[in-house]
């Protein structure tokens, strides 16, 4: 098995973009990616990236992607944030997934950032096992919040 973890280019856009549609069929949220390929490329790859994506090649073939961005902690400093780890369903239970994801913490020693942290559905047992057993702590006692475009249009209209 020929496998390959590199940094995605924007020739790589159109099969990150349909791995973010994959996942949002896992997640049984088919309908929520609001993005466009043209966004993506974009946000990704323009002037100014917003994020950086690593992805995994499997006979030449890009099957998985690990999308993460920078963010700033005020108690520990850099940090990123990965937003998103898929691997094409066909390709699942390969090792392909840890190895994006050792990718990234690699990245994320030799950046010398103080913290990886990322969101998991609470009904993804095997994620959330395999995270913990990495030495990831699944924090229980916090929760996500988001205001989407609608709502927020809604708040800031009353203020």
């Amino acid at each position: 098995m020929n496998t390959l973890i590199r940094k995605g280019t924007v020739e790589d856009a159109p099969v990150i973009f349909s791995l973010i549609t994959e996942l949002a069929l896992f997640e049984n949220e088919p309908e929520a990616v609001d993005i466009t390929l043209q966004d993506l490329v974009q946000d990704g790859f323009g002037a100014c990236p917003l994020f950086e994506v690593f992805v995994a090649e499997l006979e030449d073939t890009v099957v998985g992607m690990a999308l993460f961005y920078h963010r700033y902690s005020t108690w520990k400093g850099r940090t990123i944030h990965l937003e998103d780890l898929i691997v094409k369903e066909e390709h699942r239970g390969k090792g392909l997934g840890r190895l994006l994801y050792d990718e990234v913490l690699k990245y994320a020693q030799q950046q010398k950032l103080r913290r990886v942290e990322w969101c998991v559905l609470d009904w993804n047992i095997p994620a959330i096992d395999f995270y913990k057993g990495s030495g990831a702590e699944v924090l229980d006692c916090w929760r996500v919040v988001q205001i989407s475009e609608g709502p927020l249009h809604q708040y800031v209209s009353k203020i």
